[in-house]
């Protein structure tokens, strides 16, 4: 899966701007569904039909990422920004950046400040006045960190945009290997989820599944530094219990272990004292439905050097298939 992590990697597409990444995935996953389509937020969804009468199964791994709109420029020429999700602007600053239009820049802090924040930074194109920045980009544009992955030492990636891109991946590696299910399956790949899991919300409005799945990442309890969790690179596929957000389905939790156990797949459990995914608004669109989450332990989230154990991705994938195929009752 690390070259459809490369690919899906490249597309810029911050919250709110996903086309061109919700383009690339329509187009690796369309072989594998029986139709694809749009809704209206832009959330991409791609359907397998089941049996006749069949219960529903959605599976949601959002598609944007965090990122920049332009909200001014200044009489120098250097740009001024709001963010589209949570930023780490200590390990964002004397970063490159691109532009949706392609124009490239430098996102630096102004000078002797330690620990940046928002206002403390700008980006820097090269332009010399604001009119010469303006012919190169104009405010409401997005912009985000230059993107890109790679392989290093004992299976493990490392770039961005990994979150959520590798759980798109693995959405369309379900959808390749998947042989048969009895449920209606849609694979949901959601937009705006770093600025409050919009996308999924609607999407399952449409849908109203009967169980809901997201895919996404979550930390490492492994990351030098970090608050120790029971999550580690290489422990395999995390089965969420909760979050600050949800409180998983118990059954749809157990169903998940048994399915590992049977099937010989790695897997740990994930127990958050903060944040979220798309799993809530899954569970609570409409009349609910039973929702859960796997998730693919990631060490320094939010930067330019997310970190995954490709290892860990295969064990995911292999639980997706499992429960499309042999059922989460």
């Amino acid at each position: 899966m690390y070259t459809l992590l490369r690919e899906l990697t490249k597309p810029l597409g911050v919250s709110g701007r996903e086309e061109k990444i919700r383009e690339v995935i329509k187009e690796k996953i369309a072989p594998y569904v029986d139709e694809v389509y749009a809704d209206a937020l832009g959330n991409l969804i791609a359907h397998r039909r089941g049996e006749a009468g069949a219960e529903k199964l959605m599976f949601a791994a959002h598609m944007d990422e965090i990122g920049f709109f332009v909200t001014e420029i200044d009489d120098d020429g250097c740009v001024h920004f709001s963010n589209a999700g949570g930023i780490h602007y200590d390990a964002a600053v004397f970063g490159n950046v691109v532009f949706e239009n392609g124009v490239r820049g430098v996102l630096v802090p102004k000078g002797g400040v330690s620990e940046p924040k928002a206002d403390d930074c700008r980006v820097d194109i090269g332009a010399r006045s604001r009119r010469e920045a303006e012919r190169r980009v104009r405010t409401g544009d997005t912009f985000a960190l230059e993107s890109g992955v790679r392989r290093i030492a004992g299976g493990r990636v490392a770039g961005r945009p990994i979150d959520d891109r590798i759980g798109c991946a693995v959405l369309i590696e379900a959808a390749k290997r998947m042989k048969n299910s009895k449920y209606d399956v849609y694979f949901c790949f959601t937009v705006q989820e770093e600025v409050g899991c919009r996308g999924s919300k609607t999407a399952a409005y449409g849908i109203m599944p009967d169980i809901a799945v997201a895919v996404d990442i979550t930390g490492a309890g492994d990351t030098p530094g970090a608050p120790r969790t029971g999550v580690k690179l290489g422990g395999g596929a995390a089965i969420k219990i909760k979050d600050a957000s949800v409180i998983c389905d118990p059954k749809l939790v157990d169903r998940m272990e048994e399915l590992c156990r049977e099937h010989g797949i790695k897997h740990q459990f994930e127990v958050l004292t903060r944040g979220g995914t798309d799993t809530s608004s899954m569970q609570s669109a409409g009349a609910g439905s039973r929702a859960g989450c796997i998730s693919i332990p990631t060490r320094f989230s939010h930067t330019p050097v997310e970190m995954i154990d490709m290892a860990d991705v295969e064990e995911c994938a292999k639980l997706a298939v499992c429960l499309i195929e042999n059922g989460a009752e």
